[in-house]
């Protein structure tokens, strides 16, 4: 079993940045992939962003490419997400997940554990 549980949520003005954290404990999060997802009110859950075991291949859904940065330290296990540049379409709980299949063109395959998110909330 692998817990996690995330942190760095916030309101924030369009324009602005936060940085959300996912601790992971339990077995050996560096055994796994992890990534982030959001769900706006409304509206199904969305990748958003992905990291190699190792940390040497990421993905990006498309919206939040140049925008986003996701990294990880596998001595404190945790992954991190750099949000930048904020708008209010971002407005979501965003979710830690962590699994065992990642691919560099879809991010995490099948999420086996997932985090009870964090509220982000961006003004205009």
């Amino acid at each position: 079993q692998v817990q996690l549980v995330e942190s760095g949520g916030g309101l924030v003005q369009a324009g602005g940045s936060l940085r959300l954290s996912c601790a992971a404990s339990g077995r050996t999060s560096s055994n796994y992939a992890m990534g982030w997802f959001r769900q706006a009110p409304g509206k199904e859950r969305e990748r958003v962003a992905a990291i190699s075991r190792s940390g040497g291949s990421t993905y990006y859904t498309d919206s939040v490419k140049g925008r986003f940065t996701i990294s990880r330290d596998n001595v404190k296990n945790t992954v991190y997400l750099q949000m930048n540049s904020l708008k209010p379409e971002d407005t979501a709980v965003y979710y830690c997940a962590a699994s065992g299949h990642y691919a560099s063109d879809y991010g995490l395959v099948r999420v086996d554990y997932w985090g009870q998110g964090t509220q982000v909330t961006v003004s205009s």
